[in-house]
């Protein structure tokens, strides 16, 4: 089988920036007059045309994107005007392969039916909105700007519009949460209809608001007593509506996985255009410039914006495919694994925490809730 290829789109602009946020993104405020969404956008459609101009001079075979995957920041800022306008960038650079899944983000805010219509007849084939919570005192813990019930509203319209695929997005383990208001949360999901959910533990990031409000004792931090009750609230839950966990933090009804997000679990290959998006190509790894202004400066020049590479060797491979794999409900291979490694999985198994089925290692339930851990466990006795 073909190793999937897949073209992610950095959009770097928000109108606000979330307490608990350390993506690359950009307020209006904090990029004055360096850098505007018009400058963007022609900056990407630079870059997609000499990364496949590079491509093709390397004696690489030019793939079609088997997926497209347009994150940020806020992409649903740009309209669907300017979106269809990276689509048709993507299209006309790598091109798009049959039956190819293009997604996009969005803020509920900055959406509206007609954003949708756009979008489909431009060629989106699902859509990802961000909820986080139903709770009000929870989205002004994490700065979100949306009204709790904008995120259901706006699936609802994405439905009407046409779109089978549709995500939310959850945050979960925010200081002043309960549990009551997960289940809320959750009531509303499946109020929505929609087919596949992401649900992530609260992580709070250096250099983040919340960080400084946790370090100053404004905020309590996450328990990892509490992260747990809610994940399985929130699985048990999806499951009995439906929705089965596929990756450690998504679920879906069948034939609703995000295809994209599968490349980067599978080690798989991708492009990433825009500021300081990261691209995967069989052993080499790289990454763009940050800054829209720097990264906009680079390409006018006539070159692509890439910061820094790095080779990847068998055991680099080795390390992601077992580490990213195992998030997956398939799990990997028993015999990916070193011998130095046996005790270690002897144990877990014994435990209850893995499960082999059909040569295949996967976490089983109680696992889920340890996976870093015990990945990381895994590892390090195959390296000693």
């Amino acid at each position: 089988m073909a190793t999937p290829f897949g073209v992610y789109l950095h959009v770097p602009f928000c109108t606000t920036r979330c307490g608990y946020c350390d993506f690359n993104t950009y307020t209006a405020g904090e990029l004055g007059s360096s850098a505007s969404p018009a400058s963007y956008l022609d900056a990407l459609e630079r870059e997609l045309e000499m990364a496949a101009a590079s491509l093709a001079a390397s004696g690489e075979p030019l793939r079609s994107a088997d997926t497209v995957f347009i994150g940020g920041g806020t992409p649903s800022l740009l309209g669907e005007a300017g979106l269809n306008r990276l689509l048709a960038a993507v299209r006309n650079s790598f091109g798009l392969s049959v039956g190819a899944e293009v997604t996009t983000e969005s803020n509920p805010e900055s959406t509206s039916p007609a954003f949708f219509e756009g979008l489909l007849e431009g060629g989106f084939t699902r859509i990802s909105l961000g909820m986080q919570s139903t709770a009000q005192h929870v989205l002004q813990v994490l700065e979100r700007r949306h009204t709790p019930g904008r995120p259901v509203a706006a699936a609802l319209e994405a439905q009407r519009a046409g779109f089978e695929h549709i995500n939310l997005d959850m945050i979960y383990g925010t200081p002043t949460e309960t549990d009551d208001d997960v289940r809320a949360t959750l009531d509303a999901v499946l109020e929505s209809g929609v087919d596949h959910v992401s649900a992530y533990s609260l992580i709070v990031e250096e250099g983040t608001a919340m960080a400084r409000k946790v370090r100053r004792g404004e905020l309590p931090a996450p328990d990892e007593d509490v992260l747990a009750d809610r994940y399985l609230i929130i699985d048990q839950r999806l499951k009995d509506a439906g929705l089965e966990w596929y990756e450690v933090s998504n679920w879906s009804k069948p034939g609703g996985e995000c295809r994209h997000n599968r490349i980067y679990w599978v080690d798989g290959d991708w492009w990433g255009a825009g500021p300081g998006a990261h691209s995967h190509l069989g052993d080499s790894r790289f990454y763009n410039i940050k800054h829209p202004a720097s990264y906009a400066h680079k390409v006018a020049e006539g070159q692509l914006p890439i910061k820094g590479t790095e080779l990847l060797t068998a055991a680099d491979h080795h390390t992601e495919k077992i580490m990213l794999g195992m998030r997956l409900r398939e799990g990997v291979p028993r015999n990916w694994f070193a011998e130095a490694a046996d005790p270690v999985i002897a144990d877990f198994l014994e435990r209850g925490l893995l499960g082999l089925d059909g040569g295949r290692l996967a976490l089983a339930e109680p696992g889920r809730l340890l996976a870093d851990g015990m990945i990381t466990d895994i590892l390090v006795a195959e390296e000693n």
